[in-house]
């Protein structure tokens, strides 16, 4: 049920209320509400079903111990490795244990996943996985693929109500209840209240908050953004994982040349040809995200420029092996069958987030968070490869099962954050844009592959300037979000897998934890950041 504010009053909860309300129609939303059915689920989506959500991007696969020659204790110390030093054992151990069955919900779904000749599955192995566990769909269209079975099963689920077009700016609640949501038509000034029993945050990432991204533009941050409002606990908000080949043709966002591509043995070289992973790490092109990364990076900065070479590992197979990065490759006029496919960092993946229990539960009651957005420990520093599906679906079904068993019905009321928004005035609307654009360059400059603390401090001062000028929330929730990270970024006084301080670049056996921080704690590190800058 939907109302609009006019209409809203704390007395009309308790009556049409909807019992649930999943904010995000990505990977983690839609399963959650498949696995909460016939329970009546609203999915409020920003863009139209099946777009704007970055599952639907994922290329790799979805990471998953099935295989006769893998077990559950490598998957787990695998994820472990990667995670440097901070994961949640018990939270990695349930993940890798539950991703065979959560595999097979996908598969009754209708995902066609690879096969060979005889129906058994087919497995590819990428950077940091010590075996071969990642189940794809033709070769790079997994994402898309999963997404497509979803929505199919979703269309066909009678309890499950698709609102599309709708932002998602504030929490309702009272004290720690978390009772619904606001959101605003998107491109309008449309405002409607979504009262709930239980709300399931599955926003998607953060991507767009930077300026070269590998993830779509619906993937800003906003819910994050609402849930540290509403003051619930944020963990690890400085650990973002920057993909190290994005294709570097000048596209927002910049199409991504999947990590399974260095799987197959494509390799990394400069404009001299040389291999520069020789001598970086002892894995070279399968060394780990943010090794890789910081090699590519130096590279691009010192004249040298990365390339990706596929011309004989791949060659000719490349159209029908991976036919999305194919596809991008030729728009561009760069054939990856006989050319050198320029490549850069780009933001790609959060490991931070609401800070979630192992049932999805946040600090807030009521409110559970699933997918990017939320942290679940699972990752650690540094995202394992194909991990991130993996993650969503797991939890998002123990989301599923846990509200099923516990259906919260606190008092509701709303936090005062509601005032309607006039029409905004061109001028202000430029404005905001124009915040947008230095918010995702300074992000990119000084939150990205490289930090240090007089351009975390700058960060901080050039977000905080362009929040003044903001009116509409779901812009400030931006800003609000950047801040989140840089401020984490700050604080953490060490390098530690996607965070990386040249002014720090050791890791601090004494900081081999998790992060853990409110909104209020940002804006006191930003306010003191603001006087020593």
């Amino acid at each position: 049920m939907a109302m609009s504010l006019e209409d809203f009053a704390p007395a009309h909860l308790g009556k049409d209320v909807d019992d649930v309300v999943i904010l995000g129609g990505g990977l983690a939303g839609l399963f959650c509400a498949l696995k909460l059915s016939p329970r009546p689920v609203t999915v409020i989506t920003n863009a139209s079903i099946g777009e704007g959500a970055s599952s639907a991007w994922a290329q790799g696969g979805i990471a998953a111990a099935i295989s006769e020659q893998d077990s559950v204790e490598k998957h787990r110390d695998d994820t472990l490795a990667a995670g440097c030093g901070i994961c949640e054992d018990k939270i990695v151990e349930q993940m890798t244990r539950e991703g065979s069955a959560r595999v097979h919900d996908l598969l009754s779904y209708g995902v066609p996943f690879d096969q060979d000749l005889e129906g058994r599955l087919k497995f590819s192995r990428e950077a940091a996985h010590s075996r071969s566990r990642v189940v794809r769909v033709r070769g790079d269209m997994a994402g898309r693929a999963i997404m497509d079975a979803l929505i199919t099963a979703v269309r066909k689920t009678p309890s499950i109500r698709i609102l599309e077009g709708y932002i998602g700016e504030s929490f309702l609640g009272e004290g720690r209840f978390v009772t619904g949501v606001l959101a605003r038509k998107r491109g309008g000034i449309e405002r409607l209240v979504f009262p709930a029993k239980a709300v399931v945050l599955a926003s998607g990432g953060i991507g767009h908050l930077f300026g070269l991204t590998t993830n779509p533009h619906e993937a800003n941050g906003h819910g994050l953004a609402m849930a540290a409002r509403a003051g619930a606990v944020i963990a690890d908000a400085e650990f973002v994982q920057f993909h190290p080949t994005a294709l570097d043709v000048g596209k927002d966002p910049a199409p991504l040349a999947t990590e399974a591509l260095r799987g197959e043995g494509a390799t990394l070289v400069n404009k001299a040809g040389d291999r520069f992973m020789q001598g970086v790490h002892p894995d070279l092109e399968l060394a780990p995200r943010d090794i890789v990364a910081r090699a590519i990076h130096k590279e691009i900065a010192e004249g040298r420029g990365a390339f990706l070479d596929c011309r004989q590992a791949i060659g000719a197979k490349f159209k029908d092996d991976f036919p999305t990065v194919f596809a991008a490759a030729m728009a561009a006029g760069i054939d990856p069958a006989r050319d050198l496919l320029p490549v850069a960092p780009a933001e790609h993946y959060h490991m931070g987030g609401v800070l979630t229990d192992a049932n999805g539960r946040t600090s807030l009651d009521g409110l559970w968070a699933a997918g990017e957005v939320a942290s679940t420990g699972a990752h650690g520093a540094n995202r394992l490869a194909s991990n991130s599906l993996l993650e969503a679906v797991v939890f998002a079904a123990r989301i599923a099962e846990d509200i099923q068993g516990l259906m919260p019905t606190p008092r509701s009321a709303y936090w005062n954050e509601m005032d309607d928004e006039p029409g905004l005035p061109s001028q202000r609307n430029m404005e905001e844009r124009e915040a947008i654009t230095v918010l995702r360059t300074t992000l990119s400059r000084n939150v990205g592959v490289l930090r240090d603390e007089d351009g975390l401090k700058s960060a901080l001062e050039e977000i905080s300037n362009m929040e003044k000028i903001c009116v509409r929330q779901s812009i400030r929730n931006m800003m609000v979000t950047g801040k989140i990270i840089a401020a984490a970024a700050l604080k953490r006084r060490e390098s530690r897998g996607g965070h990386y301080r040249n002014d720090y670049p050791a890791e601090d056996p004494s900081l081999a934890r998790r992060s853990y921080t409110t909104l209020q704690e940002v804006e006191a590190i930003t306010a003191e950041a603001l006087e020593t800058a």
